[in-house]
């Protein structure tokens, strides 16, 4: 039976998640990280820019990427970003089979609000993990270059910080003001 194709159309924002295979890390020292973002941005430039990554975070076991798409469906970015990856990380770890569980889930951004609490629930993901207190203490998020504290080829966070008539600090307010954890348990 064939697999349901995921909801795109053209200039579509989309949420991608993808998790290590029975939850499985895979990501497991700084240069996995590292690479994982490389192939991306390679990607990137092999479709020649016909994406653009709004936000995301790379986890032990899984990753957020929320991307808008010109007239080029996400799955073939996917595929070659996992494709390469779970090829290198297989060899290196000596690791048989797939690392990726399934396809990776990619949901549809319908509206300006869900991909603003979207950003803010990506960014947020480390502190919810309990690895960091603060996002911008996490090395593996675009966070710091929505809040101006590192530069990133990769990311357009203008697509968020438009909203926040690119400002920064209201953006982080925006993430870290009132503990926004608690209202998404």
């Amino acid at each position: 039976m064939p697999r349901k194709k995921h909801e795109w159309y053209t200039g579509a924002k989309l949420h991608i998640i993808a998790r290590g295979n029975r939850r499985n890390d895979i990501f497991r020292n700084e240069k996995d990280y590292e690479l994982y973002l490389n192939y991306l941005l390679e990607a990137i430039e092999y479709y020649e820019n016909k994406y653009k990554v709004i936000a995301y975070v790379l986890m032990t076991n899984h990753v957020h990427i929320m991307i808008e798409t010109t007239d080029k469906d996400i799955s073939d970015l996917i595929k070659r970003v996992h494709g390469r990856y779970a090829l290198n990380f297989n060899k290196k770890y000596n690791y048989i089979g797939h690392l990726f569980q399934d396809r990776y889930m990619g949901k549809l951004i319908k509206d300006d609000n869900y991909m603003l609490a979207l950003s803010r629930y990506v960014h947020l993901n480390p502190v919810r993990a309990g690895i960091v207190e603060k996002p911008g203490q996490y090395k593996w998020s675009s966070y710091n270059v929505f809040i101006g504290q590192k530069e990133e080829s990769i990311v357009n966070a203008d697509i968020v910080l438009d909203h926040f008539k690119n400002d920064s600090k209201l953006y982080k307010e925006f993430v870290e003001g009132t503990d926004p954890c608690k209202k998404l348990e």
